[in-house]
């Protein structure tokens, strides 16, 4: 985004040749700019309403859906501080906006809830700006598209990003963009406009705005007429796609390579339709069977906690607990595995007992479920476990997130198992994870991770940033 000429530095603003000006030069009313990490989305997002803001009138608002992910280290608002001042802006940090020469504002806000919307109630947004669209609802972008309206002369409009996400209502949305056996973007619909008209909760779409006016709503005037369709498209970006980050961060590509299999084809690969599924973050072919652990190896268990026997008639979650090791080569060893279905007074005797067995030096990972039984259930562990090096660890967000790390590390290869019966039962635990059904099983994989991301420093703000 810079250029220097003569003696002093005069930077030029604008798009990258590619997605970044297609996006900044599309006349649909709703583009949605998304694909791989690293494609330039951000600034592009950020670098839309430039083009307005001396319009008297004119203003636009950045959504994000909740406050910290704008203000996290190199989120939204970051980005925005290498922007504007340039324009001469001056940042409003407490309020989240910026104010331009001339009066005009740019604003930051969240949706974090569904009735959030309610806040915009009579609002008049000419231009609004979502920034990860797959992170809100439904309820809350058709909302808002109901309040993209101007009275400065700027024809209201409507720009996203997004990363790709299977099970997002975004996914629906691009359809026709996305090639539905790959979960590829098809290049040749890169950019080109549909027209729609939304009725209820239906979308109607064609290939022009007259083929929907049969589609008619009482006007302002109480009289039948068609309904103005709206465009909308869809424009790729990958992260090969963005030179002046491949420039700056060589190291990027690396870090999206390094990624389990399944976020590695959302985000480096741009792929719609890939979920994470059995057989696809773990198999054990990834894995070397030792008979002896590197000396120096530092360990930790992990544990799932559960408390409920198995009868006839039940198919109780399981009380697990993996032990890993990091050798003095940054390597991992998976050195043991227990678990059982047990009431609660055998559960602390196996965490009693194992301890004991495990030794003075292996640390010990308790998870914490945030409520308050969860906390009390955590100091009473940590007392019956006294004298032991052991840690409780509040666990949030989603288990497959919380895999990954481990999952990356053994598809790269640097996972040891060292030989034993509990081997085969570990292996198709985790070859089964994620479970296809609420009625599976997920707690060896909860116990690997607690371990794994215990031992790794708990590096989970890194791989959630890169996961969008």
């Amino acid at each position: 985004m810079g250029e220097v000429e003569g003696g002093p530095a005069k930077v030029i603003i604008g798009p990258q040749p590619g997605p970044q000006t297609r996006f900044l030069s599309s006349a649909a009313d709703i583009v949605i700019y998304g694909g791989g990490a690293g494609g330039g989305k951000t600034f592009g997002l950020l670098l839309e309403p430039l083009r307005h803001i001396s319009v008297p009138g004119f203003g636009a608002v950045f959504f994000r859906r909740t406050t910290p992910q704008i203000t996290n280290e190199g989120g939204l608002w970051d980005e925005s501080v290498k922007l504007y001042p340039l324009l001469g802006a001056e940042p409003k940090e407490h309020d989240l906006y910026w104010k331009f020469p001339g009066g005009n504002a740019l604003s930051f806000s969240h949706l974090e809830h569904d009735k959030t919307v309610l806040n915009w109630q009579g609002s008049q947004i000419p231009l609004i700006n979502f920034d990860e669209l797959t992170h809100f609802t439904q309820k809350q972008f058709w909302y808002m598209v109901s309040r993209n309206r101007s009275m400065c002369g700027v024809r209201p409009y409507i720009r996203a990003t997004c990363n790709p996400d299977a099970d997002s209502w975004v996914a629906e949305l691009i359809a026709w963009w996305i090639d539905q056996e790959t979960g590829y973007p098809i290049q040749e619909r890169a950019g080109v406009l549909r027209w729609f008209v939304r009725i209820g909760d239906n979308i109607i779409w064609a290939d022009q705005p007259q083929d929907l006016s049969e589609y008619q709503a009482l006007n302002e005037d109480g009289v039948m007429a068609p309904i103005p369709p709206k465009s909308l498209t869809f424009i790729p970006a990958k992260l090969t796609d963005n030179r002046a980050l491949m420039k700056a961060d060589p190291g990027y590509m690396a870090n999206l390579m390094a990624l389990p299999s399944v976020e590695r084809e959302r985000l480096l690969g741009g792929n719609w339709r890939i979920r994470a599924a059995a057989g696809l973050l773990f198999q054990r072919g990834w894995c070397q069977i030792i008979d002896a652990v590197p000396a120096g190896t530092y360990f930790c268990r992990g544990w799932d906690l559960a408390a409920t026997p198995k009868t006839e008639t039940n198919d109780p979650d399981w009380t697990a607990g993996c032990k890993i090791g990091r050798t003095l080569d940054g390597r991992f060893v998976v050195a043991h595995h227990v678990r059982g279905r047990m009431r609660p007074s055998e559960v602390e005797r196996l965490l009693v007992n194992t301890a004991q067995q495990d030794g003075f030096e292996t640390e010990i990972a308790l998870p914490q479920d945030p409520a308050q039984a969860g906390k009390a259930q955590a100091e009473h562990l940590v007392r019956l476990l006294a004298g032991f090096n052991v840690h409780v660890r509040p666990i949030s967000g989603d288990k497959v997130l919380r895999f990954s790390p481990f999952s990356a590390q053994a598809e790269a290869g640097n996972v040891l198992v060292v030989r034993g019966p509990w081997n085969d039962d570990w292996f198709t635990a985790l070859e089964s994870f994620p479970p296809a059904s609420n009625g599976g099983h997920d707690d060896d994989a909860d116990a690997t991770a607690e371990a794994f991301n215990a031992l790794a420093g708990d590096n989970l703000g890194t791989w959630a940033k890169l996961a969008g």
